[in-house]
């Protein structure tokens, strides 16, 4: 194999999805990658390719891992809703019920919902910051829970870029007792049998991909509002991709960014919301708790991201101005990484497609290849 074939299955419907990802492996566009779209259960593709190395030494095999970005993301709020599930926790109640600190600053009418649906005002950290103290859990939260939020909560969306895992993890650590990324081993990816974890166990890193860094993004920074959301989100803390190949990272529990594993894995969990709550007997939810998915949050031009972005709880919504390639349409949730990586679940068809890869795509949601195949899936499927 030269790597520019594609390993694994994929039924003779998706064949224009096949030949798109065969030439981007062909031309280089990319490196390496994987696949998978579920429709009721079933895998009808699975299919990964390419290298993990940008020697092109390593092959990217059915078990190879990468960091995921923020589809990481849909994970960690798909813990949210099992916690509502259980009556444990309400979505309209405000953080400082389960976490008191976070009352401070002016941030005692913040709702948990507001932090599912990037509204809190906190998208990030008071400057200066370093990513070494967002890997360390204790200072990071604690610096979250003192600091005053950057504009009126619930009133606009403002993308909690790195720190909605810092945020969500804490709630889910005051409730349940559990820090975010056992929470996620032990009560969502073992008993699917998915392989994703919150950052990467040592004994798995010689199956990690290191990512290979993207172009600036489209933003100049330099030219923003210093005392805007935008700019204290993107620098506080600043880092450039690199960050995601070093053990402080792989070692750190930060749910909104540095989640490992693969399509399937990631396709694994998630076909829970296209499913209904229940993947192959496991259920997680309760159908009527994924109806929090689509209430609405926020449908506007995002303050940190200045793109227009709606959100529900803990996903967003359709949005063809941002990501064209998904229609527009109720039933329907998404997120992608930075990079380009992207996970689409759509109740209606009961489908869920996962895409995650190792060389990072200019742009900020989604990339011109995860555009590109996911046109193809929703031409295959109608």
């Amino acid at each position: 194999m030269d790597g520019t074939q594609l390993e694994g299955t994929c039924t003779e419907q998706f064949d224009g999805l096949r030949q798109a990802l065969e030439a981007n492996l062909r031309s280089g566009e990319e490196l390496g990658l994987s696949l998978v779209v579920n429709v009721d259960g079933n895998d009808v593709v699975d299919v990964w390719g390419g290298h993990r190395d940008a020697g092109r030494t390593a092959p990217w095999t059915r078990d190879t891992i990468v960091n995921v970005w923020s589809c990481s993301k849909p994970v960690i709020n798909l813990a949210v809703l099992m916690l509502v599930d259980r009556g444990l926790l309400d979505v309209h109640a405000p953080v400082s019920q389960y976490w008191p600190e976070f009352a401070a600053a002016g941030k005692e009418a913040v709702e948990v919902r507001h932090v599912l649906g990037h509204t809190s005002g906190v998208s990030g950290w008071d400057m200066p910051f370093t990513v070494e103290e967002m890997c360390d859990w204790q200072p990071a939260t604690r610096r979250l829970a003192g600091q005053a939020p950057w504009w009126e909560p619930g009133t606009a969306s403002g993308y909690h870029a790195g720190n909605q895992g810092h945020l969500i993890g804490e709630i889910v650590r005051r409730i349940t007792g559990t820090p975010l990324k056992e929470f996620v081993a032990t009560e969502i990816a073992g008993p699917l049998g998915a392989d994703f974890q919150i950052g990467a166990q040592e004994a798995d890193w010689p199956r990690v991909t290191d990512v290979v860094p993207p172009p600036p993004l489209p933003i100049d920074v330099e030219a923003l509002d210093k005392d805007g959301p935008a700019y204290k989100t993107l620098m506080g803390p600043a880092y450039s991709a690199d960050a995601a190949n070093t053990p402080a990272w792989r070692r750190a529990d930060m749910g909104g960014c540095n989640g490992h594993g693969n399509a399937a894995s990631v396709a694994r969990i998630l076909s829970a919301v296209a499913l209904g709550g229940e993947v192959d007997g496991t259920r997680l939810l309760a159908a009527e708790t994924l109806e929090l998915v689509f209430e609405e949050q926020a449908d506007g031009i995002d303050l940190v991201l200045g793109l227009p972005l709606r959100w529900g709880m803990g996903f967003g919504l359709p949005q063809p101005e941002a990501v064209p390639s998904i229609p527009r349409e109720d039933g329907i949730c998404f997120w992608g990484g930075w990079g380009g990586s992207m996970i689409v679940m759509d109740l209606g068809r009961r489908m869920t497609v996962s895409y995650v890869m190792n060389k990072m795509a200019p742009g900020i949601i989604g990339s011109a290849r995860s555009n590109e195949y996911i046109t193809a899936i929703y031409a295959a499927v109608g």
